[in-house]
């Protein structure tokens, strides 16, 4: 391990403390706090049919823009690649821990999903800085279709972006998602890494936005929830209900998130 990624681990360590301290990467699910149909609806309008970055000449610029509705429509085959410089005992802990939340994840979405040891067509890269800067030849090696500009933003993120997932599409159904691209650092410690695999993961599924205002949830930016919620796997279930489909517009979706957000939570806050 380099100085650098040295550094950049006692950074992410103290970060991690000092959020905790705060109150902050509660490991719950958000029972304590209460949310309506109209609320889940209106969040998920939110967190599915925005998005939080915009493709401008080929990279991505955070701006927040109206979307259509976004998930995949193919079985989701989740393949991990650790640098070598990642502890053995990471990658077996890191390895059950998705395991567990895959599973999880496609109990609530109903889309068939699975961790594969070849054949993916979604990579999460776990790495340290220094390996970051060199995984390009092995993400295109991945996913050919990423654009140059994506492979240098993915290879160079500064320190204060802490994971990122970058999913694809295809020209003919440019809503239906058929691969994705996720970063995490090897540096973070584990609440921080964990975090990071819960909401890139799911991110990745099409619930692509955040919201300062979303909660209780992991898709905003105030750290308050390290790992999904209850809420934030109802949203997950929306998406993927049979009702909605791949493309439609908040127009067109709005009165069936409605219907489907009070079939989840009722009238009132629960």
């Amino acid at each position: 391990m380099s100085d650098e990624s040295r550094s950049l681990a006692l950074y992410y360590a103290r970060l991690q403390a000092r959020l905790q301290a705060e109150g902050l990467l509660r490991q719950d699910i958000g029972s304590n706090v209460s949310y309506s149909a109209a609320d889940l609806a209106r969040n998920f309008e939110r967190i599915a049919l925005y998005s939080e970055y915009t493709q401008v000449g080929g990279r991505y610029v955070a701006r927040q823009s109206r979307a259509e509705l976004r998930r995949w429509e193919r079985p989701v085959r989740i393949q991990l690649h650790f640098g070598p410089a990642v502890p053995d005992t990471m990658k077996r802990a890191d390895r059950l821990r998705i395991l567990a939340y895959v599973s999880r994840l496609r109990r609530a979405t109903g889309h068939p999903m699975s961790v594969v040891g070849s054949n993916g067509n979604y990579h999460i890269f776990i790495a340290t800085v220094d390996e970051q800067r060199r995984l390009g030849p092995q993400i295109r090696a991945a996913e050919p279709g990423l654009s140059s500009q994506v492979v240098r933003e993915i290879t160079s993120l500064s320190r204060s972006t802490y994971c990122a997932v970058y999913a694809s599409s295809s020209s003919d159904q440019p809503n239906a998602y058929i691969s994705a691209i996720a970063f995490v650092r090897a540096e973070h410690p584990d609440l921080f890494r964990q975090s990071c695999y819960h909401e890139e993961i799911a991110q990745g599924m099409g619930l692509a936005n955040d919201d300062p205002n979303v909660r209780p949830s992991i898709f905003n930016d105030d750290e308050e929830f390290a790992l999904l919620t209850r809420h934030d796997e109802l949203l997950l279930r929306m998406l993927y209900d049979h009702r909605l489909r791949v493309g439609m517009s908040a127009e067109e979706a709005r009165p069936i998130v409605a219907r489907i957000a009070g079939e989840l939570r009722g009238s009132g806050p629960v």
